[in-house]
């Protein structure tokens, strides 16, 4: 959904709720690799980003027309919805954790290589090093922003927080962001 008016998208959601199976391909179509790439970038598990974000739209299936209701904050809920998941996942796997071979992992990066875009190897290198070393609520906004494509005002929303801190945040994040690309390139 490419930044549909608030009508069309209460619209769409009333027809969804409604059992209207276009409305929720359009619904899933718009926001399922926007909720996906966001997952997946927080997690960087394609398979477990596929469960999350599947669970994410069986909650809103269960949601829409009975506990939400579009006051112009879809976009919103439904990145909180996909954050409380990953974060539910997170905690339970903390708990239940499992040594990982060291053949399974190796097979794990080549498959996230092989998934990846394609950049010269030392500036994807050092992205990678950079937004490893980020702090968590640093790394967070990034995401949220950049992979999930939140507007500020959907991040005012999601996380609570208002505008200024989460402008000035951002700010201090991305520069961090930028200063770290630096000096891992010239450690490279």
């Amino acid at each position: 959904m490419d930044k549909e008016p608030a009508e069309d998208i209460a619209a769409t959601l009333r027809a969804a709720s409604e059992g209207d199976e276009r409305a929720w391909r359009s619904i899933i179509d718009g926001y399922g690799p926007r909720v996906f790439g966001l997952l997946r970038a927080r997690c960087g598990d394609p398979e477990l980003a596929e469960e999350l974000t599947q669970s994410t739209f069986c909650s809103v299936a269960s949601k829409i027309g009975t506990a939400y209701e579009e006051h112009g904050r879809f976009e919103s809920w439904l990145f909180r919805i996909a954050m409380n998941r990953l974060r539910d996942e997170m905690r339970r796997r903390k708990r239940h954790a499992k040594p990982t071979s060291s053949e399974s992992m190796a097979a794990f990066v080549r498959e996230q290589e092989a998934e990846e875009p394609r950049f010269d190897g030392e500036d994807l290198t050092a992205l990678r090093h950079a937004l490893s070393r980020l702090a968590p609520n640093e790394r967070e906004i990034i995401d949220l922003r950049h992979v999930g494509g939140l507007s500020f005002r959907q991040l005012e929303s999601l996380l609570e927080e208002p505008m200024g801190t989460l402008l000035a945040r951002h700010h201090r994040a991305l520069k961090k962001l930028k200063d770290l690309i630096k000096s891992e390139k010239k450690a490279l």
